[in-house]
């Protein structure tokens, strides 16, 4: 009988690490000894997190990155290395809301939220491909979709096309980087406490209503959200690719 793989220990790009799901991917992963590259459009906050993963005695990068200015992505990518060594993980935790209705939304606010939730998993994916490839066996890639692809939201509409979007792409990246070996699959949180949410959630009518959606009670901690996508990473899930799993409290199961 043939020894199980070990999981990689390779590196893992995560954008949005400085807060929240991403931060959260990050430690997760250090935890299990993955070097992590955390890029954020807040640069500080991205190098303290990357301290916090260091912590865990892996090699840890902060770095401040536009994840909509695609021709910093090859710097982004070489002081990554530099420090990873390799880079056989990405995980896309960059995202941004942008509440308005859709009679209300201009041009700019659609654009602004496609281009950070879904171009540039797109984008990011393209210039990491060559670096995944080289780091394999094992790469993979894990983006950060949401139930609301899965399910309309009145004040939502760039954000939830953007997030379907998100689930066509992993579909896509899958089929194409499987060629290579490379897996691609996607996660749809629900309501996860995080920076995000937190305006509902300090509004007591606003976060009873929510929780009353939630069959378990309560909004996600990042980490619930950052050990699934470990999970993905991981050669654990070697057989799994194009795949969307759920981590939303068993919200979309009763909507």
């Amino acid at each position: 009988m043939t020894s199980p793989v070990p999981s990689p220990t390779t590196g893992v790009v995560i954008t949005g690490g400085a807060s929240g799901i991403g931060r959260a991917c990050a430690l997760a992963l250090a935890e299990v000894g993955r070097p992590v590259a955390c890029w954020d459009l807040d640069g500080d906050a991205a190098e303290r997190v990357a301290a916090e993963a260091a912590e865990a005695g892996v090699a840890a990068v902060g770095l401040g990155v536009d994840v909509t200015d695609s021709a910093a992505f090859a710097n982004a990518v070489m002081s990554s290395k530099e420090t990873m060594s390799s880079i056989g993980g990405f995980v896309h935790a960059a995202g941004i809301s942008g509440p308005m209705p859709v009679d209300l939304l201009d041009e700019s606010s659609w654009d602004a939220v496609l281009d950070v939730n879904l171009r540039a998993e797109a984008l990011i994916a393209k210039v990491l491909i060559p670096h995944l490839k080289e780091a394999n066996p094992g790469s993979a890639i894990v983006g950060i979709s949401s139930i609301e692809g899965w399910v309309g939201s009145a004040l939502l509409p760039a954000y939830c096309s953007s997030k379907a979007g998100l689930l066509g792409l992993t579909r896509s990246l899958a089929h194409r980087l499987s060629f290579d070996g490379i897996r691609a699959n996607a996660v749809c949180p629900g309501a996860v406490d995080t920076p995000m949410l937190a305006p509902v959630l300090a509004n007591e009518t606003w976060r009873t209503t929510l929780m009353e959606r939630i069959p378990l009670g309560r909004a996600a901690a990042p980490a619930e959200v950052a050990k699934v996508v470990r999970f993905l990473l991981s050669d654990d899930a070697s057989y799994v690719t194009g795949a969307h799993l759920m981590v939303d409290g068993g919200m979309l199961a009763t909507s």
